[in-house]
């Protein structure tokens, strides 16, 4: 049993380049695949290493740093355990209403695509699976072929959801709040299940508090949360015998089996509601019997992430109970007291501009630009990596002998498995200011956790490490205070002087310098070779 209720009875495809074209271009097309699904494709990637003692909290820099402004002063908070029901529903005055997108009024046709789900079809119109199938005529969900016309009935939406903010959006993401937060201190001063839980994770042995925080690290969410969330789902953080151990965070799908398939595919589905609402592309949830909920227009994102998290399990009555004062909520106070009082706002300031970056390869080179805006991490994360590919004529994956570049002076953070994360503020900490994800890139002769990188200088060679690949290439992509940082967005990539732009369709886009523009290609024709 819970704490909580103890208390309260793409197309996806990093399309990627791995040869130079020749003067009659031979294309070379490349399969669609999602760079970071949590399941390893071991005949195309590498396992991802981790321990406590190869990730150092700060590393300690083995050359002087030229820092580019001051550390964030943050304190402690301590919990606060007394008055949970009263400070609440105290929490801050909603914010300003938001006007969002309208609901779609009338039926829409769909011609159906390869990969595509009716579950998939049914959430990107915010309808219920089972209204489309009545629509459609169809008894088996699985019985579409491409090409399928499908007609798709409006929206009914019912009553407005709930405006209770639960956490605020510094809460949400592994941001300057998370600092002092000791993971391992934690769990283990709650002596449950987790405390003594290990999982194989592509090889390596982890124990619970790994896999938190190896999640929270990756997917940029906010590890208390995830605890939060752990706690009142299964239970799994005070009690010592927890009746679900196969499906902690409640999705139970076999292909999500063990804590860290569970908690990657939450912090995905928190990460899709927060930048979903941070874009103003979410107007209703669709919630897990097909009840459709209009949003209420002055929750904040990191509540739009908690209250879409649920939306994946619940009809309306539960799905109320678990987001109003009485639901995850009294998790959270009780573990980590008010998340108010951890909020740091702004946590993107509206004069935040981009420190000066190069393309991440050498300024005597010229690459492929194979992939425009998409996820930073998982596809539920910000548009916010772009793809390279270095020169050559190999298809698929090998160790390039071309070397990746420091696109800024950084103190480089962590670095296995395949990512090398680079602190542009240079205290050590990836929560706070900008910060570079690198991933993609060869263990051998990668640049080690504690080195502080100029910029142009070499970091490691482009490979398929890491994630899922199945062609060598460089994703790139920016956060700052935690929070994915859309390569497009109202601070676009700025690669000296290459500005990247996007067309609304994930992995399209567009590198832009005076009157050059580049389009991002998935194969190899010559028409997107890019230089410094």
């Amino acid at each position: 049993m819970s704490l909580n209720k103890l208390v309260t009875a793409i197309f996806l495809s990093a399309t990627l380049l791995t040869s130079c074209a020749p003067a009659t271009p031979t294309q070379v097309i490349f399969p669609t695949y999602d760079p970071f699904l949590p399941i390893q494709n071991n005949e195309t990637g590498q396992p991802s290493a981790f321990t406590a003692t190869n990730v150092p909290l700060v590393p300690t820099s083995t050359r002087p740093p030229t820092p580019t402004r001051a550390p964030l002063t943050i304190s402690p908070v301590s919990p606060l355990i007394a008055g949970v029901a009263n400070q609440i529903m105290g929490t801050p005055t909603p914010d300003e209403a938001r006007i969002l997108p309208t609901p779609r009024q009338e039926t829409d046709e769909y011609v159906v695509q390869a990969g595509d789900t009716l579950g998939d079809i049914a959430q990107r119109y915010g309808i219920s699976v089972q209204d489309l199938m009545t629509a459609n005529n169809l008894t088996d969900p699985n019985a579409l072929d491409v090409g399928m016309v499908l007609n798709v009935p409006a929206p009914n939406p019912g009553e407005i959801g709930l405006s209770l903010k639960i956490i605020p959006d510094s809460e949400l993401v592994y941001g300057p709040a998370s600092v002092y937060f000791d993971i391992r201190e934690f769990i283990q001063s709650q002596n449950g299940y987790l405390a003594s839980y290990t999982q194989d994770v592509n090889g390596i042995l982890l124990s619970g508090e790994e896999i938190v925080q190896l999640i929270a690290q990756n997917y940029s969410v906010n590890p208390r949360l995830l605890l939060a969330l752990l706690e009142y789902q299964s239970g799994w953080v005070t009690n010592s015998t927890p009746l679900n151990t196969a499906y902690p965070i409640g999705l139970a799908d076999e292909n999500r089996y063990g804590l860290y398939r569970q908690l990657a595919w939450a912090a995905d589905t928190l990460n899709r509601g927060y930048y979903l609402w941070k874009a103003n592309a979410l107007s209703t949830w669709v919630l897990n019997d097909g009840t459709v909920i209009p949003i209420d227009p002055t929750i904040n994102a990191g509540t739009a992430a908690v209250q879409y998290f649920f939306s994946k399990f619940d009809d309306r009555a539960i799905w109320e109970k678990d987001v109003n004062e009485t639901g995850v909520v009294v998790t959270y106070f009780v573990f980590f007291g008010n998340p108010f009082n951890y909020a740091i706002e702004p946590l993107i300031p509206s004069t935040l501009s981009q420190p000066a970056m190069n393309l991440p390869f050498g300024s005597n080179e010229t690459w492929y630009f194979t992939g425009g805006p998409h996820g930073g991490w998982d596809s539920g994360s910000a548009w916010a990596a772009l793809d390279f590919a270095p020169p050559g004529d190999n298809g698929g994956c090998f160790t390039s002998p071309y070397w990746v570049t420091a696109m800024a002076d950084g103190l480089i953070t962590r670095s296995f498995g395949g990512a090398v994360i680079q602190d542009l503020d240079n205290d050590g900490y990836e929560q706070t200011g900008w910060v570079v994800l690198y991933m993609h890139i060869a263990s051998e002769e990668s640049i080690a956790s504690g080195e502080y990188l100029f910029a142009g200088e070499h970091l490691g060679h482009p490979s398929c490490e890491g994630g899922v690949s199945n062609a060598t290439h460089v994703h790139v992509a920016r956060k700052f205070n935690g929070e994915w940082i859309s390569a497009d967005g109202f601070i676009p990539f700025n690669m000296n002087g290459w500005v990247s732009s996007g067309d609304g369709i994930e992995y399209n886009g567009f590198l832009s310098r005076g009157s050059q523009t580049i389009e991002a290609w998935d194969s190899a024709n010559g028409l997107n070779l890019i230089s410094q």
